[in-house]
């Protein structure tokens, strides 16, 4: 039952998008309401994607664990349509204007980056890349997503100029999530501490840590 209301919620922003703009919901600039709805989308859905480790925790649903993957995806998807909004609505695919754009305003070349370090997090998620980086390796390059929600919270407070309530709130809620997660990690090792102890040097077994275990 998870996972289609999941699908469900990914698709809800994009059925905003659809009627708001056919039904002359839209006060203001168009393409600045699709990239305003698109990249708060992504933010939600990286925020909830670190989420899942604590999420399940607390509550002991595992299933979480088996969605974090659909949700992560939706996070990149949604940064994806931001991106390719601004490309071609804004920029009309100029290379001349982008540079000048950026080189205006920084801000565009801060949420560039964040999404490009969200590609190699998608293109890596599946089991057999983890099979192929190895566990270590693969939990190392997903540690990227902490930089990528940092990227996005910077991308989101410079951008907006006036009103800062709603990057604010976006702010603390990562500070809030990553507080959670330090938690959770903390916890975690004291157990695993005591067992090792316990267990002579020479019969102790091979470390092995779970695909995803406490990224993403």
């Amino acid at each position: 039952m998870l996972k289609p209301a999941l699908y469900l919620a990914g698709l809800a922003p994009l059925l905003w998008i659809g009627a708001a703009l056919g039904g002359g919901l839209v006060d203001g600039d168009p393409v600045e309401f699709i990239q305003h709805v698109t990249g708060r989308s992504a933010l939600v859905a990286l925020f909830v994607t670190l989420s899942v480790t604590p999420a399940r925790r607390l509550t002991g649903v595992s299933e979480l664990v088996r969605v974090r993957r659909l949700i992560g995806l939706t996070a990149f998807w949604y940064a994806g349509l931001h991106f390719a909004s601004y490309l071609v609505f804004d920029q009309m695919l100029s290379p001349a204007d982008i540079a000048a754009d950026v080189a205006e305003h920084p801000w565009v070349l801060v949420g560039f980056a964040t999404f490009l370090l969200l590609v190699p997090l998608a293109v890596t998620s599946t089991a057999g890349w983890v099979r192929r980086l190895g566990g270590r390796r693969w939990q190392r390059l997903h540690r990227l997503v902490y930089v990528a929600a940092a990227g996005g919270v910077v991308h989101y407070l410079w951008l907006v100029k006036q009103d800062l309530r709603s990057p604010l709130y976006f702010a603390v809620a990562l500070s809030l999530i990553l507080g959670a997660r330090l938690w959770v990690a903390r916890d975690g090792q004291r157990p695993r501490s005591r067992a090792r102890a316990a267990v002579p040097a020479a019969t102790s077994p091979p470390s092995f840590v779970a695909p995803g275990e406490d990224i993403l």
